[in-house]
Order: C-alpha cells, then structure tokens, then sequence
C-alpha cells in the first residue's frame, strides 16, 4: 500500500510502488496467503509508518485510546492527527511529515506563543501555531505552500498573517483522518495490540 511517505514524489511516476508492486527479494512474486497475525500486524505497521512512530511511541499513544471511555480505535487515530509534527504537516507548511518532524525539531514553530521543538506533542483545542520569524524557516514554509497550497482539515485553521499561523480548533474525528489512510481498519490493530 502506498503510504505517501516521500510527499509529492509519491504522486509522480518515480514512486517505488508504481514501478515494483511484489514484495522485495528474489522470491517475492511466490508470496503465500498471510495469516491473521500477519494481516493483524501489517495493519498496525502501516499506521505506524504513516505518522512516522516507534513500537514504544505507539504501545504509549494505545493505552491512551484504550483508557479513554469512547471507542478505542477511533480515539488512537484522532491521537495521532493530533501530534505537532502531524498538525504541521495537515496545515501545509510541510511536504510530508519527516520534513514537519525537521521543522519541529529544529525550533521553527511555536505553540501559544512558546518555542517547542518536540514532534510528538499532542496539540490541544484552541492551542495556536505559528512559525517563527526566521529568514530560513520562513522561507522553507512559504515555498511549500506557494508549491502546493492544500487545503486544511476541518479540526484546524490557518490564520492569516506574515509568518504563518493557525489554531486547533476541536479534536479530530474518525472522518478527519488524513483520506489517503481512510481505509486503514483500526479494529485490525485493537485487535492485535489488546492480545
């Protein structure tokens, strides 16, 4: 499954997947059927890549969904849309979200007026970001969203302003998950993380 890790490379033709769609090795194209553990576990790791997690990061983010009263898998995805290197990316000062994680990290965004250079934080409802006045960072962010200006998801705002702004405006639902993961089956990876 294509997991649009490379941002727009993987809409052109020089996409991996387009060109070899077998797994890799000299015995790919022999695969057999995979059982319900695999399928259970193939499941998860393509949540996991998608955000750019570790086993660790997301053993935390599923106790979190699992003590909450509402339904478990739903809360894990909106867990996810709710990381700051994953806000910056959905407001489309980033490519993709290893350059959101890069800009996170190297103190180009600040969270209600604070620097904060940690990627996994959870963002909260009403929580404002902006970029710093930075020549670099600023013109990295404007670039990307002279290049393709997406359009933000419902749950988030993009301000106006010089340096460019926006705000959370309410917790992600299960229809605010990024679409080129819609088919991802949270009930797989409950399944398979509760055993």
């Amino acid at each position: 499954m294509k997991l649009f890790l490379k941002g727009t490379r993987c809409d052109s033709p020089k996409c991996a997947i387009d060109r070899r769609n077998v797994a890799p090795g000299m015995h790919g194209y022999r695969r057999g059927k995979p059982s319900e553990y695999g399928i259970r576990l193939r499941e998860k790791q393509k949540l996991k890549r998608f955000y750019g997690l570790f086993e660790r990061q997301f053993r935390r983010y599923f106790e979190l969904a699992s003590r909450s009263p509402e339904n478990t898998g739903e809360m894990l995805l909106s867990i996810m849309e709710r990381r700051l290197d994953n806000v910056v990316h959905r407001l489309g000062w980033a490519p993709n979200r290893a350059s959101a994680r890069q800009l996170v990290s190297h103190g180009h965004i600040t969270l209600n007026g604070r620097a904060c250079n940690i990627p996994s934080l959870l963002v909260k409802p009403g929580d404002a970001l902006a970029v710093k006045p930075r020549p670099r960072g600023l013109q990295l962010i404007k670039l990307n969203l002279q290049d393709n200006p997406p359009q933000a998801p419902d749950y988030l705002e993009r301000l106006g302003g010089d340096p460019p702004e926006g705000r959370m405006v309410r917790l992600p639902t299960r229809s605010d998950v990024d679409p080129r993961i819609q088919g991802i089956r949270e009930q797989l990876i409950i399944e398979f993380c509760a055993r």
